[in-house]
């Protein structure tokens, strides 16, 4: 019993020379690439009729779907096409400008400096296009190569604008070498105005962010003057430990940051992470905490430092409850930070054996990671503080 073979979805492949129609249009019809190319242009000399069909097939065919899990899998173009354009408008721009400094009146036919003139234009748009929306995405060819393409289109359309209007074509044939001359600087005009589009956009973008961030300072003075103030009151008349009070703390912190903040990196800094930390320890427990930071530290929040910081907040916020305070200092040598509460206190020789969150959750992961973690009473003799010290590899060397 024979089996019938399924017949692929036409879409175009991703690793192509030029946009993936002949190689997708190949795998669903289970052709050879190069007869599908051949049959293209074959094609193309009835007539254009070959080029018409590649350019609605590009037109309208989506890209296949990346391999496996990589859903942002690059696409590649094989065929420099913008240098291509650019050698050939080069070259036709050449050949115009030769033919144009020996050209003589003709009254029945045209110059023959004509049909290189209108190509080099053609060819150099069709360029400065390719470079601008195709090349310049391709982290291989970018920026680079767009303005290598700009600089050459440039001299070579400028040059033969030149040559139609002060040489011997302008005696010739003066009106269509003055338009030829004009349609060249349109060339170039052209050729640039992908970038000055780009550049609307970007001014017209940023117009629209200063609104917008108009409109969220005013609502954020208005907020601060009436919504926070009364969160802060709330906080400051029901006391750190009630459960209005914490509750007025999580609000005042959601809308404080929903006002200044942004979109926070997976692995955010340590400063930020223990900001985080202490948001959510003070709607499971009575404290309040304050988290303030000064200087510069490279530590992230996905190191042994936040995880012992995290672990020493936890117990505060268990263990002493009430006011709670961690300080961070940043510098290029390293870190420090100390948490402070004003709870009972402890002596950590009195904590039983099996009782392992200072010994080995702070003290011994600080130890680990090269740091250091020290713990003991308060300076005036009260509460907890705990004092955790990271070097970088530079201060330890």
């Amino acid at each position: 019993m024979s089996t019938v073979r399924a017949t692929p979805v036409l879409v175009r492949r991703r690793d192509c020379y030029v946009a993936g129609v002949a190689g997708g249009l190949a795998d669903h019809l289970g052709w050879p690439v190069f007869v599908v190319r051949l049959v293209f242009v074959a094609t193309t000399l009835l007539a254009g009729a070959g080029a018409l069909l590649y350019g609605w097939l590009w037109a309208l065919t989506p890209w296949a779907d990346p391999d496996g899990e990589r859903r942002e899998q690059a696409i590649v173009r094989r065929a420099p096409v913008a240098v291509v354009l650019t050698a050939g408008a080069v070259v036709a721009a050449l050949v115009a400008i030769a033919l144009a400094t020996v050209a003589e009146a003709a009254p029945d036919a045209s110059p023959r400096w004509t049909a290189p003139a209108v190509i080099a234009i053609a060819l150099a748009v069709a360029a400065g296009a390719w470079a601008s929306f195709i090349d310049r995405p391709d982290p291989e060819r970018g920026r680079r190569l767009e303005f290598g393409v700009r600089i050459a289109l440039t001299v070579s359309l400028v040059a033969l604008a030149v040559a139609l209007a002060a040489g011997r074509a302008a005696d010739a044939d003066p009106v269509l070498a003055l338009g030829c001359a004009f349609g060249a600087l349109v060339g170039v005009a052209l050729v640039y105005a992908p970038e000055l589009v780009r550049l609307w956009r970007d001014l017209s973008d940023e117009r629209v962010r200063r609104i917008r961030d108009e409109q969220r300072s005013a609502m954020a003075a208005h907020l601060h003057d009436s919504v926070l103030q009364t969160l802060a009151l709330i906080q400051n008349r029901a006391g750190a430990s009630s459960e209005a009070g914490r509750l007025a703390r999580a609000q005042e912190r959601e809308l404080r940051s929903w006002l200044h903040g942004g979109d926070a990196p997976a692995d955010s800094d340590l400063a930020t992470d223990l900001r985080d930390f202490a948001a959510a320890l003070e709607l499971d427990y009575p404290v309040r905490i304050e988290v303030i930071a000064v200087g510069m530290s490279d530590e992230r929040a996905s190191g042994d430092v936040a995880s012992a910081a995290r672990e020493a907040m936890l117990n505060a916020a268990r263990h002493a409850g009430g006011e709670i305070s961690v300080y961070l200092e940043g510098s290029e040598r390293g870190v420090d930070v100390y948490i402070r509460d004003r709870g009972p206190g402890f002596e950590p020789a009195d904590v039983p054996t099996d009782r392992l969150g200072v010994r080995e959750s702070i003290i011994g992961r600080m130890r680990r990671a090269g740091g250091s973690a020290t713990v003991g009473r308060g300076a005036d003799g009260t509460g907890t503080e705990v004092h955790l010290r990271h070097e970088t590899e530079a201060a330890r060397g």
